[in-house]
């Protein structure tokens, strides 16, 4: 018996080609009656690249660094639910009435989308690819390729269209 789909979990890197995997959640999301929870990772920015200065400065620094990745994360969710909202019209329903969930997490992708995919109890994971590299990766993009040699989910990945598709870039 094939498990019901009730949750997807939507990853994206909020490149174009993530955009367009968006209408493919949004799709099974309407054919199942489930809902999506959009994830966007952070790489995290290993603590050698900051310069050392004295200890008053690294916590002025810190401070800074924090409110900086707040600021961050608040640009970010605005912009997925502004692109939630533009996809509207393509989709046929309300965004917000597929979408229970923007997250906005600061990690390595990979492990984010699994730890997502398990917390929030998803059923299948969406993800865009790339294609970049050679010979292993001319397919699949490395975070779409260790997902899906990681996961027991079912992944659905969404490789870049080809010319001859119709997809106004403009409008995402």
């Amino acid at each position: 018996m094939i498990p019901q789909i009730k949750k997807i979990l939507y990853a994206t890197d909020l490149t174009k080609n993530s955009s367009y995997a968006f209408y493919f959640a949004a799709d099974l999301a309407q054919k199942h009656d489930a809902q999506i929870v959009i994830l966007h990772c952070i790489a995290s920015i290993p603590s050698q690249a900051y310069f050392e200065v004295g200890s008053k400065g690294d916590r002025i620094l810190d401070r800074a660094k924090a409110q900086e990745k707040e600021d961050d994360v608040a640009d970010i969710k605005k912009h997925l639910q502004e692109f939630c909202q533009k996809v509207e019209p393509q989709i046929g329903l309300p965004c917000v009435s597929l979408v229970s969930e923007v997250i906005v997490r600061e990690g390595h992708p990979v492990e984010e989308i699994l730890n997502a995919a398990d917390t929030k109890g998803c059923d299948v994971i969406v993800l865009g690819t790339h294609g970049k590299g050679w010979l292993k990766q001319a397919f699949l993009g490395s975070v779409a390729r260790s997902v899906l040699e990681r996961t027991r989910r079912p992944v659905f990945i969404i490789p870049l269209p080809s010319d001859k598709t119709s997809v106004d870039w403009a409008a995402i």
